[in-house]
């Protein structure tokens, strides 16, 4: 969405100020400083835009892929020795990664910075903004913008530190876990009367009520894993405040596709709060990465999807999650790439001309340098035909068609680099409904007269065309949550609510319960003194 670009002033008018300051001997006449800036609500924006900036940078990077490849919704192995990347893809599959690993250490920096930049603009913004609504509602929106990244680290590695003063650089323990959901809650509860009431363009890519409302019903769905203490009727009374806000509705299965396009946006009736991306807003080192296409789209379909580059295609998802696309009436079904492989009109076979010994490496005939030409076939089963111990598959066209492949995040034919268009939703619509219904099958009490069937026949409605489901369990529920949010960044948690993250899947054994919460990274106990280490690592 280019309306990012609102929010990109500040690091421009900074990097600005420091590259005229060359010559020493030039007199000091303009200060940043809040006499000068920030002075008007133009300026507040950009004041409060780095904050969106970072919270981007790695929301489709690291973020997914700790959420996503530690579970059984896709694995990543090597090729040929492409992409095992220090075993970092590995770990996260086989759940023995290390506070070394690359991608861990990512996650706690990227909240880190996000919090830490949040700091910096509330205390800004708390100085120089007049009193009145417009500030009121500015610091509310990045104070729940802190809260989600908050829930995010709470989520992720159990006990950390609370630091909300900007400018305080010494060293922070790590409080309990329940104090971090305990501040996330209050901060919530706080901002919920000054944030903006409208949902659409006005209030898009920043937190509005809703926002507020949905991350409560998040944090109180998973109460019980962080706290020990279950909160589902708080999970319910959050969802029912989207729910009465009339301002989402469930998008059609017509358009349900769609929802995920390069063109996506505000006009998404389920998106209550999304993160926006445009490859063309590169300032400053904060476009952040939706590289989706790079590595869920075979490097043999970049014609198919008009790419300007080609995809590396490391990504697929393992056999045991796609079995739970088992309605051939599904609308959902369509965001994979599976078995044989056409052009965009349905008709043309997707081609690749190679050699025997090209397309499979043990063969072992003595023409293996003739030329031989296939139909691209995905295959189900993720084999480490190469080397096991190096998860490696191969570096032929067998291997590079290993699995099959999500495009939920359709392909952006319109960007010029790997980046894309595609907005990505943390929280939707059907997300508070499932959520709901989950909550009154967990114990709570059934409110304005929805019961979890009808909530989630509400959601399946708009997604198949097969009969309404006559009921509902919690196993049917997780495989409702598997197939509704694939490739959203829920999975992990999904999977850690419903008692499954210890479970078996691709080469996978590992049984650890300490692994739900990650390691403290290396960097942040050197950085910290005051970290200590989280059980089990």
């Amino acid at each position: 969405m280019k309306n990012i670009l609102n929010y990109l002033g500040l690091p421009i008018l900074m990097v600005g100020l420091l590259w005229s300051c060359e010559d020493l001997d030039v007199p000091i006449t303009t200060q940043l400083t809040p006499d000068v800036f920030p002075q008007n609500s133009t300026q507040y924006i950009q004041t409060a835009g780095p904050v969106y900036a970072a919270f981007r940078g790695e929301f489709s990077f690291s973020y997914w892929f700790t959420q996503s490849l530690s579970t059984d919704e896709s694995i990543m192995p090597a090729r040929g020795g492409n992409w095992y990347d220090n075993q970092g893809y590995r770990m996260m599959h086989y759940h023995d990664w290390t506070p070394d690993n690359g991608n861990v250490s990512s996650l706690w920096d990227w909240s880190s910075k996000v919090i830490g930049t949040s700091n910096q603009a509330i205390s800004i913004l708390d100085k120089t903004m007049p009193v009145g609504a417009e500030k009121a509602t500015m610091i509310a929106e990045l104070k729940t913008m802190r809260a989600i990244s908050y829930f995010i680290m709470l989520d992720n590695y159990g006990n950390v530190p609370l630091d909300t003063v900007y400018g305080d650089f010494s060293a922070h323990a790590k409080s309990d876990r329940k104090d971090v959901f305990n501040f996330v809650e209050k901060e919530l509860k706080k901002a919920l009367p000054n944030l903006n009431p409208a949902a659409g363009i006005t209030t898009y890519g920043r937190p509005n009520k809703q926002t507020a409302n949905a991350l409560l019903a998040k944090l109180y769905l998973n109460a019980e894993i962080y706290t020990g203490t279950p909160r589902y009727n708080d999970c319910i009374a959050a969802c029912d405040g989207v729910i009465s806000s009339g301002l989402y509705a469930i998008e059609p299965r017509t358009t349900y596709l769609q929802m995920f396009y390069p063109n996506n946006g505000p006009q998404m009736k389920e998106f209550i709060f999304a993160v926006p991306y445009d490859p063309t807003a590169a300032t400053v080192g904060f476009n952040g990465q939706m590289y989706h296409s790079r590595y869920d789209v075979p490097r043999s379909e970049r014609a198919k999807f008009g790419l300007a580059f080609t995809p590396s295609a490391p990504r697929s998802t393992l056999p045991e999650f796609y079995a739970y696309f088992d309605d051939p009436n599904d609308i959902r079904n369509r965001q994979w790439l599976t078995g044989l492989q056409f052009m965009n009109d349905g008709v043309t076979p997707v081609r690749v001309s190679t050699t025997k010994k090209g397309y499979d490496q043990f063969y072992t005939g003595a023409d293996g340098g003739a030329a031989y030409t296939y139909q691209v076939n995905l295959t189900p089963d993720i084999v480490l035909r190469q080397n096991v111990n190096l998860f490696d598959c191969g570096n032929d066209e067998i291997a590079w068609n290993m699995g099959y492949r999500n495009i939920k995040f359709y392909p952006d034919a319109t960007s010029t680099s790997r980046n894309q268009n595609n907005d990505v939703p943390y929280l939707r619509y059907s997300d508070v409904l499932l959520m709901k219904a989950e909550a009154i099958l967990r114990g709570g009490a059934s409110t304005l007269g929805q019961s979890p069937l009808a909530l989630v026949n509400m959601v399946r409605s708009n997604r198949s065309t097969s009969a309404a489901w006559s009921g509902v369990t919690l196993e049917e529920l997780y495989k409702e949550r598997s197939r509704e949010f694939v490739h959203e960044a829920w999975h992990r948690n999904d999977m850690i609510r419903f008692g499954k993250f210890e479970g078996k899947w691709g080469f996978k054994t590992n049984a650890d319960t300490y692994r739900r919460t990650f390691p403290i990274p290396t960097n942040a106990l050197v950085l910290n003194p005051a970290l200590t280490q989280n059980d089990g690592y």
